[in-house]
């Protein structure tokens, strides 16, 4: 088994585990992870989702090894894998090369970042929600050197996140953002010790998950949705999924009113 599913009260783990190739991800790799997080989407007892990377690596990219015998071995391999992963915009579980980053679930997703998060694998962190980085982690679109394109939400994903200025700078020169560089510049949401990814996550995501769910899910859903709207929408889709939560938000005032959570307390 290349993928490896941990539960942790509310908070459930998704380890990748290919140590040979540093966590690369194949075609029954990437069947794997997708259906990883459809169960972790469809499983009412489970709120946040951590995704790790075994061996002190996140995930090495797709493995041009794997590709590489794919061609010798049928030189027209890739009009079939094209053919298979081919998709629209309105298919409701689509699966991509590297089998979740097409999917937007309906629960929250932290990354555990440690050793290389390249090519796909950077596309893979780009794709959560969050991202807790080890200091001597690393990003890159080192596909550059390749010709290897980036399909799996990368040239999507990262101007959104960073801006236009930066993306072109990775997305064009496939150079190493090292982990600084990245919390620099909002790739990375921390930086963490090497070796404590994974702990840290999973502390963020008990944190998330301890919230009243209702509204955080509400709010989750709208910044997402909210990018191919003109103002005017984005902002009624914001107050129509959130005026379903005002039961939940004034059970938080109550509480508040209680002393509960005073002067920022979490």
């Amino acid at each position: 088994m290349t993928v490896h599913i941990e539960k942790d009260g509310e908070v459930t783990i998704v380890t990748l585990d290919r140590p040979d190739v540093r966590n690369a991800v194949d075609s029954e790799t990437a069947r794997a992870l997708h259906e990883a997080f459809l169960a972790f989407d469809a499983d009412s007892g489970a709120k946040v989702a951590v995704f790790h990377g075994a061996h002190g690596h996140f995930c090495a990219g797709w493995d041009l090894q794997f590709g590489a015998q794919m061609l010798r071995e049928s030189p027209g391999a890739e009009s079939d894998v094209f053919a298979r992963l081919d998709f629209q915009p309105e298919d409701k579980h689509p699966a991509a090369p590297m089998g979740p980053s097409r999917l937007l679930l309906s629960k929250p997703v932290i990354a555990a970042v440690s050793g290389a998060a390249v090519a796909g694998g950077m596309e893979l962190a780009l794709w959560c929600d969050m991202r807790v980085m080890e200091e001597d982690a690393y990003f890159g679109v080192y596909c550059r050197r390749f010709g290897v394109p980036l399909i799996d939400g990368g040239t999507v994903r990262l101007p959104r996140l960073v801006g236009m200025g930066h993306a072109m700078d990775l997305i064009l020169t496939g150079r190493k953002v090292e982990a600084m560089e990245s919390l620099q510049m909002g790739l990375c949401n921390r930086v963490v010790p090497t070796g404590t990814a994974r702990e840290a996550a999973q502390v963020l995501a008990h944190q998330l998950a301890a919230f009243p769910q209702k509204t955080l899910l509400a709010d989750r859903q709208s910044a997402y949705t909210q990018w191919d709207l003109p103002l005017p929408q984005a902002l009624k889709q914001e107050w129509d999924r959130g005026r379903g939560c005002i039961g939940e938000g004034l059970q938080g005032a109550a509480r508040f009113a209680d002393g509960q959570g005073r002067h920022g307390k979490f």
